[in-house]
């Protein structure tokens, strides 16, 4: 069974923390070094001194890395994903969702909060062109209301946020977004706006 480490003084930890992971130990990074049985799941708060470089040598040693944030922020996110993290979440999330992440995690999973997930995939898709970089032949096999959800998706827009602008049910969106991923092949949100936002394959060859 999987250890679970958090990097704070044990004064520190949060209760959720704890309910979520009853044989969980909390110390600093040498404490868990000097872990010798088996593999480790830690936890870095983002209040840590360099806890980018910290992240970076825990993954490198082989740990499932999660960093926790009191203010999550999508580019903070990327940039812990960058450093070598497999989840990215608040500090004070309740104990089932702490579960989970980790459950995620652990399986070679990435986790992020689906709010910091849509921030993600729009940053993503402005910084790939947004609608005017899309290649109008990569919308070909949808039908009208579902390029339309998939466009407001690829602009990170979540459901409840698509629903609202259609006006149609978030459960629509859902149902709209299944097809969407089916016809175009793809498997989420942020393959979505990859496969909207390459270039034709067509450029000429030098």
């Amino acid at each position: 069974m999987m250890k679970h480490w958090i990097l704070l003084s044990s004064d520190q930890v949060p209760m959720r923390w704890h309910e979520a992971f009853p044989e969980g130990r909390a110390g600093d990074e040498s404490a868990v070094h000097d872990e010798r049985e088996g593999a480790c799941h830690v936890w870095v708060p983002t209040q840590l001194p360099e806890w980018e470089a910290t992240v970076a040598r825990l993954a490198a040693r082989g740990a499932v890395v999660c960093v926790l944030a009191l203010q999550p922020q999508s580019s903070e996110a990327l940039r812990a994903l960058a450093a070598g993290a497999r989840g990215y979440a608040h500090l004070l999330s309740p104990a089932d969702l702490l579960k989970q992440v980790a459950l995620v995690t652990e399986h070679q999973g990435v986790w992020m909060g689906s709010e910091l997930l849509s921030q993600v995939v729009g940053s993503s898709f402005r910084a790939l062109g947004g609608r005017e970089g899309v290649q109008a032949e990569r919308l070909e096999r949808l039908t009208e209301r579902e390029r339309a959800v998939a466009l407001a998706v690829a602009e990170g827009h979540s459901n409840k946020e698509v629903a609202r602008q259609l006006e149609i049910t978030p459960r629509t969106v859902k149902a709209h977004l299944g097809a969407i991923f089916r016809k175009l092949e793809v498997r989420d949100r942020m393959q979505l706006v990859l496969m909207l936002s390459r270039q034709s394959r067509s450029t000429p060859q030098h």
